[in-house]
């Protein structure tokens, strides 16, 4: 199954999809959102909308594969610039 994000950094809206069985890691996640806005020199901040709308944070492993599990059928994604 594909997994479709929907990337917001500032006004700027990017789309993607990963195999949702097979998402990678974290680390491959993040350097991936910072590729696909052209802002590899930044530090940022990732978060999803969860199913009620609270934003959650994804800096690790274990709450990425948490956020592409309960995205149905799209994973919002914010992302911050930090400081």
């Amino acid at each position: 199954g594909t997994l479709c994000f929907l990337l917001q950094f500032g006004a700027e809206f990017r789309r993607f999809s990963l195999d949702r069985y097979k998402p990678g890691k974290f680390e491959d996640f993040y350097k991936l959102i910072l590729h696909i806005h052209h802002i590899a020199n930044l530090e940022v901040m990732i978060g999803y909308a969860d199913v009620h709308g609270d934003l959650l944070p994804i800096n690790n492993d274990d709450n990425f594969f948490k956020a592409v599990s309960s995205a149905h059928p799209l994973l919002r994604v914010f992302i911050q610039r930090q400081g």
